[in-house]
């Protein structure tokens, strides 16, 4: 990139769906952006209040724009299909997916409707079920990309199949470390999976760098050193609406690449505007992340392979597929 990208340069969204998850911070920036630039955006989230409010400040920041909300609970992976199931019936095709809304470091262990550490169930397990459930309507979207938002935590994460919930010791960064580094897995995975598959899709990975969101003061809370510094301190945190750019980046611009990875381009990539990221090592090794796809197959209760084309055929021993 020559030149610093911002909103200014995402081309026209006219004609497009895109689902944001996520009814604040950086998914509220995502949709006000996308909004704008013409697009009919779905943002999705748990509390109606919220996505509500949303939706009527976008409208009345853009006149006449195209947005709406639907009930979405990433803590319950039967919130999660009955959504893909309602999209399934309201729309013919969705363009872009954000999977964007996440949980970070509640200081004592939370689980999932489902039993699932709540970390690893909200960042990591129920967008790879959503992306599965709307996976029919992404192949029938015109240049479909799937944006999944990883962090710059990912870089001290592990994945750890020995205690993937954190059932063992729970160390709040630690738990929330893995589930990012479980979105960045995902998104490359998708992306080989695409490619060999034939889906059509383009899946690419986003951080914000550290951004002024709710966050930190939803999670560990305001009184918490995480919270504390997020009062005190703000003016480390580059606003939401710069945090947002490389996940829209990603989503818009004809210079992202398929199964990249933008985050900001400041030092360390905590601020800037977007640019190539670096993933961490661990986020490179292919037969974690597959490993990692199976189990969570299993533990979402999706399976994409159903949409694989019939010329395309596992082979047990490698776990790739082959056509």
């Amino acid at each position: 990139m020559t030149k610093h990208w911002t909103i200014e340069d995402i081309p026209s969204q006219r004609g497009r769906t895109i689902v944001v998850t996520g009814t604040g911070g950086l998914g509220f920036e995502d949709a006000l952006a996308l909004a704008r630039a013409g697009g009919d955006v779905i943002i999705a989230g748990r509390n109606p209040g919220k996505g509500l409010q949303a939706v009527a400040r976008i409208k009345a920041s853009v006149p006449g724009a195209l947005v709406s909300f639907e009930a979405l609970d990433l803590a319950d992976l039967d919130s999660v299909a009955a959504f893909g199931t309602r999209l399934a019936v309201s729309r013919e095709s969705i363009d872009v997916l954000i999977n964007n809304a996440g949980v970070m470091a509640p200081p004592q262990r939370q689980t999932t409707v489902d039993g699932y550490e709540l970390q690893f169930g909200v960042n990591y397990l129920a967008h790879f079920a959503l992306t599965a459930h709307l996976l029919p309507l992404l192949r029938r979207g015109v240049n479909p990309r799937v944006v999944t938002l990883s962090s710059v935590a990912a870089r001290g994460g592990a994945i750890d199949f020995d205690d993937l919930q954190s059932d063992v010791g729970y160390k709040p960064m630690k738990a929330y470390g893995q589930s990012k580094l479980a979105c960045l897995m995902f998104a490359f995975e998708l992306q080989h999976r695409s490619d060999i598959a034939g889906w059509g899709i383009e899946s690419i990975a986003a951080h914000p760098g550290v951004s002024r969101t709710d966050l930190l003061h939803n999670a560990p809370g305001r009184t918490s050193a995480q919270g504390r510094m997020r009062t005190y301190l703000w003016f480390l945190f580059q606003p939401a609406e710069r945090g947002a750019l490389p996940t829209l980046f990603a989503a818009t611009s004809p210079d992202a690449d398929a199964g990249g990875y933008y985050g900001p381009v400041g030092m360390g990539e905590i601020r800037g505007f977007p640019a190539k990221a670096k993933p961490p090592k661990a986020a490179l090794e292919a037969h974690v992340a597959r490993r990692l796809w199976d189990l969570t197959e299993q533990l979402a209760g999706v399976s994409f392979g159903d949409a694989l084309p019939d010329n395309v055929t596992r082979y047990a021993a490698t776990g790739q597929w082959r056509v």
